[in-house]
């Protein structure tokens, strides 16, 4: 959706509509914790305010940055609100409610059309490159990932990509067992470049459609990690012509601004295409959502919403808002 068809009720008539409203029932579930304590907040301080005021305005930067928008954007975004007041001469905090919505949903789209779609053909083998430091559920979102498109009757598979840390080949060897793919696997401490390499010459050979490949979530030396994706993005796009067609950063959103530092410094040492942020229920602070595509011009691809297989959700920007500040109307 493009954003110039965004106007003030749009998100009102978002809300009555019923389609919407169940198609955002697990965002509801698994946004509570953000909803309830953050946003909270601001249907707190917008019910009370009879004024738009700067008082006002202070206190929707606290709000903002309590939910980790991230205290340039949350400026930023702010700012922007002050100057549509003004020019539209805006009065109502109702007008002002919807104001905000709408500068939301802009602040992620962009000018842009969005999609949390993966770069994933027919014809072809598919490859998928997944980053991001250890513990943030890499392998966890390398499963439900896998299974979904197993459902979607893909031959997918799963390649363990991280050879150093102790444990990961077996984890993401039992995810595939679990979900139904197919599991490539050197032994432990074999170069990763090796791996993808002899990877993809099983995916050839046996007409694979998707493969997820794992890789390993040191920080500690950034020239090391760059040399080492640099190296298995070269072995990757020798082999399989424009791939990786998609290399996602996995981020525990729990860890707020911290996972946004870590965002920036794999941006740094690679090309993003997107970002799934894991465990975004467990979290009060669901705005780091906005912060990393404003900061980084990053689309999410999925948010995680629970423990099951099926809680590893496409991203959805009017669903995410929605969930936000449905109880304020």
């Amino acid at each position: 959706m493009k954003v110039d068809v965004i106007h003030m009720g749009f998100f009102k008539n978002l809300f009555s509509s019923k389609e919407k409203r169940k198609n955002a029932q697990k965002y509801n579930l698994g946004m509570k914790k953000t909803r309830e304590s953050v946003f909270g907040n601001l249907k707190v301080l917008l019910d009370s305010s009879e004024l738009i005021s700067e008082d006002l305005f202070s206190e929707l930067e606290e709000i903002f940055i309590m939910a980790d928008i991230g205290v340039d954007t949350v400026l930023k975004f702010v700012q922007t609100l002050r100057h549509k007041v003004e020019i539209n001469r805006i009065q109502s905090v109702e007008d002002l409610k919807e104001l905000i919505i709408e500068e939301m949903y802009k602040l992620y789209v962009n000018d842009k059309i969005v999609s949390s779609n993966l770069n994933i053909v027919n014809d072809r083998i598919n490859i998928i490159l997944f980053v991001g430091v250890n513990g943030v559920g890499k392998t966890t979102t390398i499963g439900k990932i896998a299974n979904e498109y197993i459902h979607k009757g893909k031959k997918v598979l799963m390649v363990a990509g991280d050879t150093f840390r102790a444990g990961a080949i077996n984890q993401l060897r039992i995810w595939s067992e679990r979900v139904g793919a197919d599991f490539f696997a050197k032994e432990e401490g074999s170069d990763p470049s090796s791996v993808m390499y002899d990877a993809i010459s099983y995916a050839k050979e046996n007409k694979i459609d998707l493969v997820l490949c794992d890789t390993a979530g040191r920080l500690q030396n950034k020239v090391n990690l760059m040399k080492e994706l640099e190296k298995i993005n070269k072995i990757i796009g020798r082999e399989i012509e424009f791939a990786p067609h998609e290399t996602l950063l996995v981020v525990d959103a729990t860890t707020g601004q911290n996972g946004l530092s870590q965002a920036k410094i794999f941006n740094e040492v690679t090309r993003i295409t997107g970002v799934v942020l894991t465990k975004l229920d467990g979290t009060a602070k669901g705005g780091i959502v906005l912060a990393i595509k404003d900061e980084l011009d990053i689309p999410i691809k999925y948010i995680g919403l629970g423990e099951k297989l099926e809680d590893l959700e496409h991203f959805d920007i009017e669903e995410y808002i929605y969930s936000m500040f449905s109880d304020i109307f």
